[in-house]
């Protein structure tokens, strides 16, 4: 039984489909008071974070509706709003190492397991981008800068944690802006369509040309599969 940590596009069909499976055992579980896997370290952990449980879920959803799946059994668990365990069974960092080793010959995510912090980042920054300039900001340049021993181990955690708190709307517009810039030479009126929609529909407008057009960048960004997870 495993809830990851990572984001939901490094998950391959299988292990997508089986943590959308486990995670309504799991609030069964805490819901019901059943005592089958109630003593699981993964099932402990969510105790008490019911809120971060049903975000988990669609997060889950939103990257199965992108690969074409269809989820219809929401998980209605609310308690703690906005709050996330504080413990992990596997640290995000060792969650990666654990995915390569059981992928090994095997369908790979959406978004390829990261070989470098540069690769990482790549896949990371519109996702951190709709949250916090600062951080987009910051992050970029340490990752950037030829002078920095940053590895994987130590960025991760700071990126799992941003991508735990919702967008904010100027910020998110801006970053769907910046992705907007590598579909919209297949869009017929592509600054109206900018200027006009909102971001909701952008984003759906982005999802489906990238996808459509196979824009590798964006398909392997963790912006275009968790963004909608956040009700925009």
């Amino acid at each position: 039984m495993r809830i990851w940590d990572v984001n939901p596009g490094y998950l391959n069909r299988q292990s997508l489909l089986g943590e959308h499976r486990e995670l309504h055992a799991i609030v069964s579980i805490i819901q019901h008071n059943k005592k089958g896997y109630s003593r699981h370290p993964e099932t402990l952990r969510w105790h008490g974070f019911g809120w971060a449980l049903s975000q988990r879920h669609r997060l889950l959803a939103a990257e199965m509706n992108l690969r074409g799946f269809t989820d219809r059994s929401p998980a209605m668990i609310k308690t703690q709003p906005q709050k996330w365990p504080h413990v992990f069974v596997d640290s995000p960092t060792s969650q990666f190492s654990i995915l390569k080793k059981k992928y090994v010959n095997k369908e790979q995510g959406r978004i390829p397991l990261p070989n470098s912090v540069q690769q990482l980042w790549a896949q990371h920054q519109y996702s951190v981008m709709a949250r916090d300039e600062a951080e987009y900001k910051y992050i970029g340049g340490w990752v950037t800068s030829r002078k920095s021993g940053k590895g994987i181990h130590e960025i991760y955690p700071e990126l799992v944690s941003l991508l735990r708190c919702p967008p904010v709307e100027a910020n998110l517009r801006n970053a769907l802006e910046q992705m907007w810039n590598f579909v919209c030479a297949y869009a017929p009126h592509p600054a109206t369509a900018m200027k006009k929609e909102s971001s909701r529909h952008l984003l759906k407008q982005i999802q489906r040309t990238a996808v459509l057009h196979d824009i590798v960048y964006l398909k392997e960004s963790t912006a275009l599969g968790e963004l909608p997870a956040w009700q925009i």
